[in-house]
């Protein structure tokens, strides 16, 4: 199976364009998107999603790829110290969103991590995406926490691997786990790492053979 280029049309832009084109997160939306489709996920999990960029993406190639599948977005929507505090008004905004563009696909959770890891069985993420609290303790405690609830082959995702500044310590677990497992990375918009913890289809060995083209065609398409 080959990896596919392709050119989305993100349903969430038409309905509140600023939420992709001001996230952090731009500069992956498009491999997010061609991510899923090639995966074909049963079910994706979020950890952290603000406006929800990232988990439109996931959406979208759920969505357009006419996958069985549920996307599931945990966050307290209250912020944390990195992103800050924030009201209610972003919860609803990405409450509407969700129903209006991805009704059957997209499930939000209003939870802190650890309260959430109940409602999911051992081994039935597909795609788990950590992006939450960023210190080192943080994102190494979800990581732990959660890597039982992901599939065999299945993908955790880690967003701000490339942050060396402020007390973010996403890089120093991103090193040591790639050191151990197979992986994709990106250093563009902040960073982005996919990790195969529990390794992964045979589909992907060609994807890894052309690393480094998947880093310059996504590092163009900040859009």
């Amino acid at each position: 199976m080959q990896w596919v280029y392709h050119n989305p049309v993100f349903d969430v832009d038409y309905v509140h364009p600023s939420i992709r084109l001001s996230s952090a997160w731009v500069g992956h939306n498009h491999f997010a998107y061609d991510f899923i489709r090639f995966m074909k996920p049963k079910k994706v999990v979020e950890l952290g999603t603000h406006y929800g960029s990232s988990f439109y993406s996931f959406c979208q190639g759920i969505k357009d790829e006419q996958l069985s599948a549920e996307c599931f977005a945990v966050d307290t929507w209250k912020g944390d110290l990195h992103s800050g505090p924030y009201g209610e008004n972003v919860f609803e905004m990405v409450s509407y969103v969700t129903n209006h563009c991805y009704p059957t696909i997209g499930r939000l959770i209003r939870s802190t991590f650890d309260d959430a890891l109940h409602l999911f069985e051992d081994e039935s993420i597909d795609v788990l995406h950590i992006d939450g609290y960023h210190t080192f303790e943080a994102v190494s405690h979800d990581f732990e926490t959660w890597l039982p609830k992901v599939s065999k082959n299945g993908a955790v995702l880690f967003h701000d691997i490339a942050v060396l500044d402020r007390d973010f310590g996403v890089y120093k677990l991103w090193e040591t786990l790639k050191k151990q497992h197979p992986y994709l990375e990106f250093s563009h918009s902040y960073g982005l790492g996919v990790l195969f913890p529990k390794g992964y289809d045979n589909k992907f060995q060609d994807v890894f053979d052309k690393k480094e083209e998947l880093q310059r065609k996504y590092a163009g398409s900040n859009i």
